[in-house]
């Protein structure tokens, strides 16, 4: 008999440091997950990731197995370590917090390719430079 689908989960957890709490003891629990399982397997997968937030997509099975799909970090923390600020300004439009050039807004949209939905790496970069833009990092170069 083949598994079931019961449920989709979707939170975001820094690599490598899952616990059992919320989110992830929140969004598991009500499928009867077991959670510890769920934890090793997401740590082992994410330890290069360190603290980065990791999206991921759990999908759980009617025998309460899961498999998971853990997606590229967002745009906005990647450009924050490029930038090396805690966080984007306010006030975006007036207030700039950081720069970062065009050779580190490439280099994000290419870790983020397989999840943005660009035609191109051109277009992908366009995209993490309006992410920037609207952090209030200025782009140069």
């Amino acid at each position: 008999m083949a598994k079931q689908l019961v449920g989709q989960a979707k939170f975001q957890v820094p690599g490598g440091q899952a616990t059992p709490a919320p989110p992830v003891g929140t969004s598991l629990g009500k499928f009867g997950v077991n959670l510890g399982q769920f934890v090793q397997a997401f740590n082992d997968r994410t330890k290069e990731y360190a603290g980065t937030p990791i999206p991921v997509i759990v999908s759980v099975y009617n025998d309460r197995s899961f498999d998971f799909v853990t997606k590229s970090p967002p745009a906005a923390s990647l450009l924050k370590q490029a930038a090396g600020i805690a966080k984007g300004s306010g006030v975006p439009h007036k207030d700039k917090v950081a720069t970062v050039s065009r050779a580190q807004c490439q280099e994000i949209a290419e870790k983020k390719m397989a999840d943005l939905n660009a035609r191109d790496i051109e277009h992908a970069i366009r995209m993490i430079e309006g992410s920037a833009r609207s952090m209030g990092i200025d782009v140069v170069g």
